[in-house]
């Protein structure tokens, strides 16, 4: 992990809101169904130079109660129906690496980040404004906690 200064990005996609409590439940998960649905609808036209996102949002508290979850790319010339714009904050951001089959490597790394923030030797604090994921490639995603200082 290392901390970068990232600045803002205006993205188009798709929103549902959650909690994680409702993502360890397939009842009641939305983020697989927004994925697919984004695949669907944004999918066919992505092309090789459109960068794909996942970016969290409009915390309600911090990590158990709800938030905005927007799949999302940078090419603003995709029109979907229904689908929002939405713009990271620049920020000072923790980010994680991971590899591996999705969605396993980024569920697996989000684990490491909550577990890395509840340590109480965390040096770093959570913001809770905006987080974001970047899939790289089918097998590599960057993970950006917005952090404080």
């Amino acid at each position: 992990m290392q901390i970068k200064q990232l600045k803002s990005m205006s993205l188009t996609g798709l929103k549902v809101r959650t909690c994680n409590a409702n993502e360890m439940n397939t009842d009641t998960a939305k983020i697989a169904n927004l994925w697919q649905t984004f695949g669907q609808k944004y999918g066919p036209k992505l092309t090789a130079d459109t960068k794909v996102y996942g970016v969290y949002t409009n915390y309600e508290t911090d990590m158990t109660g709800d938030f905005d979850v927007i799949a999302c790319c940078d090419d603003k010339n995709i029109k979907v129906a229904d689908s929002i714009n939405v713009a990271t904050k620049e920020s000072r951001y923790l980010v994680f690496n991971g590899k591996g089959e999705m969605p396993d490597a980024v569920i697996d790394l989000w684990g490491e980040i909550w577990q890395y923030f509840s340590s109480e030797d965390c040096a770093h604090q959570r913001t809770y404004t905006s987080d974001f994921e970047y899939y790289k490639n089918d097998s590599e995603v960057e993970i950006a906690i917005a952090i404080k200082g």
